[in-house]
């Protein structure tokens, strides 16, 4: 992916190995600078898409908070595991989205080399968290509906263990740049960091592409076959009880494709722009078209809450019973 030229605005003093990559990015094969491909009306537009998702999307995670911190009877071991997704999503509004609105503001990033390096990691740290836990949950329901005897709505440990899982594989998953195996840096037009994706080296291409396989379309293919699995067994309930199984089973219908769409319109683009970047020719991926699925991206953290308040029951009533 190419970095524009004056678009970060790093002194030498911030980081001394950005005079060495300026240096040596021809003989490592990198795609040479170019000047800045949005203008200030661009910056402008990506500006205000990023200042709707932070603020819908802090008032939507922080409206799920509200409703487990005011109703004990939703803090059940499986909704413990949507408070994860909140919780993760509100810390990218909070860690994350400000500093790219603010740096799509002055069309430059505002932090600094350090200061992108963290943003990269942290970003990547609860967008993975988020996506694990969305497959925890479709595992989890799964367990539910097909298990023959009633879960046992006291058995937090089981909740916990998996809460704990998803932050420790993500942080598996997000320290190898720290380590060598990859790096953080700019991303796009410059006003956002993620995993340098257009380094060629043999470490950083097995880097992304484990990212994807393990990290996007593991937990994917988890969701399809856990919510497939329950669809099925719905549907062999609705010969016997017609009426209450296929109204249950329409429900489930419009869960599986809500839940399902929701990950790939905001993930896949994201996961296949990273993808090209790494494989394809170093000038396919233009900062330009780089920064709509970053967008996308996180805008997951709008969607999210929207689609599992509405999904689930006993929060949707809750969420009512707040007004």
């Amino acid at each position: 992916m190419v970095v524009p030229r004056g678009a970060l605005n790093f002194s030498t003093s911030d980081s001394p190995v950005l005079i060495l990559t300026a240096n040596t990015s021809s003989r490592a094969g990198l795609a040479p600078e170019e000047p800045p491909t949005l203008s200030r009306a661009g910056h402008t537009v990506v500006a205000v898409f990023l200042g709707l998702i932070f603020v819908l999307g802090f008032l939507n995670n922080l409206l799920v908070l509200v409703i487990f911190a005011k109703f004990e009877a939703v803090r059940t071991p499986i909704n413990l595991i949507l408070l994860n997704i909140s919780a993760s999503d509100m810390l990218v509004c909070v860690f994350g989205t400000p500093f790219s609105f603010a740096a799509s503001l002055r069309g430059r990033w505002l932090i600094g080399h350090q200061g992108c390096k963290w943003y990269g990691f942290a970003n990547s740290l609860f967008g993975i968290v988020s996506l694990v836990s969305l497959s925890l949950l479709s595992y989890e329901r799964y367990v539910t509906v097909l298990r023959s005897t009633k879960a046992d709505v006291r058995d937090y440990r089981k909740a916990w263990l998996c809460i704990a899982g998803s932050w420790l594989y993500s942080l598996v998953w997000t320290l190898p740049p720290f380590l060598g195996w990859s790096s953080y840096g700019p991303e796009g037009p410059g006003t956002t960091c993620s995993v340098q994706w257009h380094l060629r080296s043999l470490s950083n291409v097995s880097y992304v592409v484990c990212l994807f396989v393990f990290c996007l379309l593991l937990p994917l293919m988890l969701m399809v076959f856990c919510y497939s699995k329950i669809l099925i067994a719905i549907r062999g309930v609705a010969k016997i009880n017609l009426t209450t199984a296929q109204r249950r089973e329409n429900h489930i219908l419009v869960m599986v494709v809500s839940m399902v769409s929701c990950y790939l319109l905001c993930w896949m683009p994201y996961g296949i722009m990273a993808l090209i970047a790494t494989f394809g020719r170093a000038d396919l991926v233009t900062p330009t078209a780089s920064i709509v699925p970053s967008i996308l991206a996180k805008s997951s953290t709008v969607f999210n809450p929207i689609i599992y308040i509405l999904m689930n029951n006993q929060l949707y009533h809750d969420f009512y019973g707040l007004f």
